[in-house]
């Protein structure tokens, strides 16, 4: 009897591979989100406070207004670029 190959140890066995499995598995999803909040809220500190990240007095969004971010200059006037 000296056996540790009884139901009720296996069951043990088995239900601590899945508690650990599922423990795991919860680590890497809360880990995972609390990422992606945190690279998310570093995102839009940039975009509402960019002097705080370098960003001098810039537009915070960029690209947002072509004449603040001079990323498109138009070239001729509204009008003559809806008539053929």
């Amino acid at each position: 009897m000296n056996s540790n190959s009884g139901a009720f140890v296996q069951g043990a066995a088995a239900y601590g591979r899945f508690l650990e499995v599922f423990i795991d598995g919860h680590w890497w999803v809360v880990g995972d989100a609390l990422e992606n909040v945190g690279k998310t809220t570093k995102r839009l500190g940039e975009n509402a406070y960019p002097h705080l990240y370098g960003g001098g007095t810039s537009a915070g969004l960029r690209g947002s207004s072509p004449e603040r971010s001079g990323y498109a200059i138009p070239a001729k006037d509204i009008e003559s670029r809806f008539k053929d």
